[in-house]
């Protein structure tokens, strides 16, 4: 596990705002070209393939949430932007933040970067932050960035914090392609996704299209990503987090056996994040949404042609540099990805 925790810590260090994540991208690239991985980049998706690319498809999103620069020494939260708004739909765990807003940024450090190539363009620090309710947005002064353009991404500087079971850092959803990155490294050999513009629910238009251009279907995509949990205390007694479905679709894939009964064999805890809410909501007296995925958009977009599960880690502190989780979730999400995936591959090569 040192590995993985090695390139955990470089990833985090890398920007990549919602929208702007190409310099995190090529960082992607360059790592698993490294590891002799053939990798192929889209629009909107980049695409890493093993020696046997039809053995799996696994999908993370690369973007992390951030602001970007939208007039003088004016900064908005880069999910919820004018332009970026048409694909998002009100009941994403992304959106609830702007219903939920209190003033955790304040006095956080941030970095601005180029866009393209990635070069480091100055620190700042957040000295307010409030809710507009006519742009319906988070608008962030930033003391020291009043020479910024329009269009400028700004990322929340970052480090990974260990301490006992935790780990601590803006792990969403970095934290899955650190996973997939140290699974190439210890032999998966099928296909993996890593997708721009989820955080403004635009990263399942880039896979539906992958899947379209090569007339690629299956039933067994696996996407990873992290669940939030309302206490520590929780997600102390589970280690991965699944799905029965979404507000959109319904997640009919033998995946999810498949994961359960590993998980089960290993003593792996898990949760089915939908049935959380719904019990949720039946304590409370509430009605409100099973939330938003990736892949529940891309079920209904394909009318079932594409299927698949959904594998996460729960998290507490969600949408900030300090979301944390337990190395027992971190190791139980590898072990089920060993099971998976790299003694399927033995087996086929001989």
């Amino acid at each position: 596990m040192e590995l993985f925790y090695d390139i955990l810590k470089q990833l985090i260090r890398i920007p990549s705002v919602v929208g702007e994540e190409h310099p995190f991208f090529m960082f992607i690239k360059r790592e698993l070209e490294e590891l002799g991985v053939k990798v192929e980049y889209y629009d909107g998706v980049l695409i890493a393939k093993g020696d046997i690319p039809e053995s799996g498809y696994i999908s993370a999103h690369a973007d992390r949430h951030g602001l970007i620069c939208t007039g003088h020494n004016e900064f908005q939260y880069a999910a919820f932007i004018a332009k970026n708004k048409a694909d998002l739909t009100g009941d994403s765990n992304s959106e609830q933040l702007l219903h939920n807003f209190t003033a955790r940024f304040v006095d956080e450090k941030v970095q601005a970067y180029e866009p393209w190539s990635g070069t480091y363009l100055g620190l700042g620090s957040i000295k307010d932050a409030f809710l507009c309710q006519r742009r319906k947005n988070i608008i962030f002064k930033i003391e020291g960035f009043d020479y910024m353009f329009p269009g400028t991404p700004i990322a929340f500087t970052d480090k990974l914090e260990i301490k006992d079971n935790l780990i601590s850092a803006q792990l969403d959803n970095v934290i899955s392609i650190a996973i997939i990155i140290y699974m190439y490294a210890i032999g998966y050999q099928g296909t993996a996704f890593f997708t721009a513009s989820e955080e403004a629910g635009r990263s399942w238009r880039f896979l539906l299209e992958w899947f379209r251009r090569f007339d690629v279907k299956t039933d067994e995509l696996l996407v990873l990503d992290t669940s939030p949990y309302p206490t520590l205390e929780e997600i102390k007694n589970i280690d991965i987090v699944l799905r029965n479905r979404d507000s959109n679709a319904v997640f009919r894939s033998p995946l999810k056996n498949k994961i359960k009964e590993i998980a089960i064999k290993n003593k792996i805890r898990y949760d089915f994040k939908d049935k959380y809410l719904k019990a949720k909501m039946l304590k409370n007296g509430t009605t409100s949404s099973l939330g938003t995925t990736e892949l529940g958009r891309l079920i209904y977009a394909t009318k079932g042609e594409i299927q698949g599960t959904t594998l996460q880690i729960p998290t507490i502190g969600y949408h900030t540099v300090h979301e944390t989780t337990t190395k027992n979730a971190v190791e139980g999400m590898i072990t089920i990805l060993k099971n998976l995936y790299i003694t399927k591959n033995i087996k086929d090569k001989q």
